[in-house]
């Protein structure tokens, strides 16, 4: 079961604000300004994935910038949890979950947001305590009419919704009563962060940061 603080944190993560940026870094060199750039323009969760080979330098780089609360994403293993955790992530998000990435994510006190693409699914997390989850793929998974659909047999689930979450769609999602904040790649694109236009960013995630949830 998961312990009742960890379960608060990845709420209080999730509203922070009403998106997430989900970040792939493979410059070590843009941590820190890109980190800046979001958290000035109020997207102070930060989710890096663990696709680069850079990606615990990132996250270690991150996690020194004032306002800031980073995470790892695509976290598969007991090893990633770990690695993640010693790299200074604040949490994780999985894709899915596993008995073994669930239970290792608890071991080092590592709050994290499983993923979930069926009822089902979420009501095993559900048992397991995860009261907040991630609903993966989002938008292949069916979309916010989906997730609108969960809320009423299972009022006790919030969703952070990610894969194929968009500027357009987000409103959708975040409309819903049971979505407490989404995940996407919008706020961050990769012909930006390797111009190292920053300003450009703040300014997109300052557009999500104002979206009503």
């Amino acid at each position: 079961m998961i312990p009742r603080d960890a379960a608060n944190a990845a709420e209080e993560i999730c509203r922070l604000a009403p998106v997430i940026p989900v970040l792939v870094v493979h410059n070590v060199a843009h941590a820190i300004p890109l980190a800046e750039a979001l958290i000035a323009g109020g997207l102070p969760a930060l989710e890096v994935t663990l696709r680069t080979p850079v990606a615990l330098d990132v996250i270690t780089a991150m996690s020194k910038v004032t306002g800031g609360m980073v995470g790892a994403g695509t976290v598969l293993t007991p090893e990633d949890a770990r690695d993640a955790k010693t790299a200074g992530a604040r949490f994780a998000v999985a894709p899915g979950a596993t008995d073994l990435l669930l239970d290792s994510c608890e071991a080092v006190e590592l709050p994290l947001l499983p993923g979930a693409s069926s009822a089902t699914e979420a009501m095993r997390l559900l048992e397991r305590g995860y009261r907040v989850q991630k609903f993966f793929p989002a938008e292949a998974a069916g979309g916010a009419k989906f997730l609108k659909a969960l809320s009423s047999p299972l009022p006790q689930i919030s969703f952070c919704p990610t894969g194929g979450v968009s500027r357009l769609n987000a409103p959708d999602y975040l409309s819903l009563p049971n979505t407490l904040c989404v995940g996407g790649s919008w706020v961050a694109p990769q012909n930006l962060v390797e111009a190292g236009d920053w300003a450009a960013i703040t300014e997109l995630a300052a557009e999500a940061a104002a979206l009503s949830r």
